[in-house]
């Protein structure tokens, strides 16, 4: 018999969810054209490893906590990005109308369905440096977490760590105290609650790898949420201005955390958060400008879609990494032969060049032929040899993801 939900919690487990196998028919989800499903989620994800945005086999697997109870949805476009066609079915879990209608609700915020891809593109092609990006990656759309909650909890375990450390930080999280249900002989999580957050004793916060600063931080946001102290519609209605303000004043907030939840958890695309040291490099790669270039002239001119800048950074570096397909060209593009500028894989190669420079000093790179063969695994995974593709300087590149745990698409 499984346990209470409180008695689970005051462990530190999420109680079981056995679901058996059904599949509910496909229901519609809309969106204007271009459409990049792939890109979007990729982004959302961060990082394959992610235990909760699930990506395989051009499919976007996610647990959702309706009031009905967990339900894993799959999500895919069986049209093409030029003339999408999104679908959603519901894998396991309470399949009533009211589920789905708020599942489709919960997947249109996600997956920012609802918003024109239209300026954002044509606003990037415009930018000569980031015109292969934009093409490349035709058709994303800028993502945001499920909740308020979610946004906070996706932010905290990251500051000043990599994306890496931030999201291995998150996964045991999850693991920890997110609901589960299994299905097809495998567990499918949803985030954490502020509820199971808010009673967590600091301990196995801790032990999921937070700093103990960064526990008590967690544990408070969650407390203000979960007692309605700051609620989603009362950001919602602040001006960006009002609401960073707001944002800065909890405790462990700081103006780049409240950025990225303004920016991932509200949609504010005029925000870009400050002294992100990733996006930073991803852009300073694509412009082909040193690792200190400033680059406030650049993400000022994009007004108020400056954040969309964080997202296509983002992006570019999934995209070199070969996480991302590339978008076809569209047929406006063939004609005029706007189709085929410089890859983006050369574009960061050129861009090595033209840093190397200033990296020599940090990073001896050896010809791999005149390293022992016994030991180029080694060296490989510390990026100190040169082995085509991944010759490239640290401050180009993030080190290379983990696979996905999950594996395989459900069928």
């Amino acid at each position: 018999m499984n346990p209470p939900v409180s008695k689970a919690r005051r462990r530190g487990h999420a109680p079981r969810r056995h679901v058996g196998h059904k599949m509910t028919p496909r229901s519609a989800l809309g969106t204007s054209a271009p459409f990049h499903l792939e890109a979007t989620v990729r982004v959302l994800q961060r990082r394959p490893s992610n235990p909760v945005d699930i990506w395989a086999h051009d499919r976007y697997l996610r647990v959702l906590a309706p009031p009905e109870g967990l339900v894993l949805i799959e999500v895919e476009d069986c049209g093409t990005i030029d003339v999408p066609d999104v679908r959603f079915s519901i894998r396991a879990g309470n399949a009533s109308s009211a589920t789905r209608i708020g599942a489709g609700r919960v997947l249109r915020r996600i997956l920012g369905l609802d918003l024109d891809p239209k300026p954002l593109q044509h606003l990037m092609e415009a930018e000569h440096a980031f015109r292969a990006m934009a093409l490349a990656l035709r058709g994303m759309r800028p993502p945001r977490f499920a909740g308020l909650f979610e946004a906070f909890a996706s932010v905290v375990p990251f500051q000043q760590l990599s994306l890496e450390a931030g999201v291995a930080i998150v996964a045991r999280m999850v693991a920890k105290f997110g609901q589960y249900l299994e299905y097809d002989g495998r567990r499918f999580y949803a985030f954490p609650t502020a509820q199971a957050i808010a009673g967590a004793r600091l301990e196995p916060l801790r032990a999921c790898g937070l700093s103990a600063r960064k526990a008590q931080t967690l544990r408070d946001l969650a407390r203000v949420v979960e007692s309605g102290a700051l609620t989603e519609d009362r950001v919602s209605s602040m001006s960006t201005g009002e609401a960073l303000r707001t944002l800065t004043a909890l405790p462990g907030i700081g103006p780049w955390s409240a950025g990225v939840v303004l920016l991932r958890g509200f949609g504010r695309t005029d925000v870009f958060p400050p002294g992100d040291v990733g996006a930073a490099r991803s852009l300073r790669a694509l412009m082909r400008r040193g690792p200190h270039a400033p680059l406030t002239r650049v993400v000022e001119r994009f007004g108020e879609q400056r954040g969309y800048l964080y997202f296509c950074a983002l992006g570019g570096s999934l995209l070199s990494k070969g996480l991302i397909h590339p978008a076809p060209a569209h047929a406006s593009q063939r004609k005029t032969g706007r189709h085929t500028p410089t890859p983006l894989s050369e574009l960061v190669r050129t861009d090595v060049a033209t840093v190397e420079s200033h990296t020599r000093r940090k990073l001896r790179l050896i010809p791999e032929a005149q390293v022992p063969r016994s030991e180029r695994t080694a060296l490989r995974s510390e990026r100190l040899i040169r082995t085509g593709e991944r010759n490239l300087p640290q401050e180009i590149e993030e080190p290379p993801c983990p696979p996905n745990p999950i594996g395989r698409s459900i069928r």
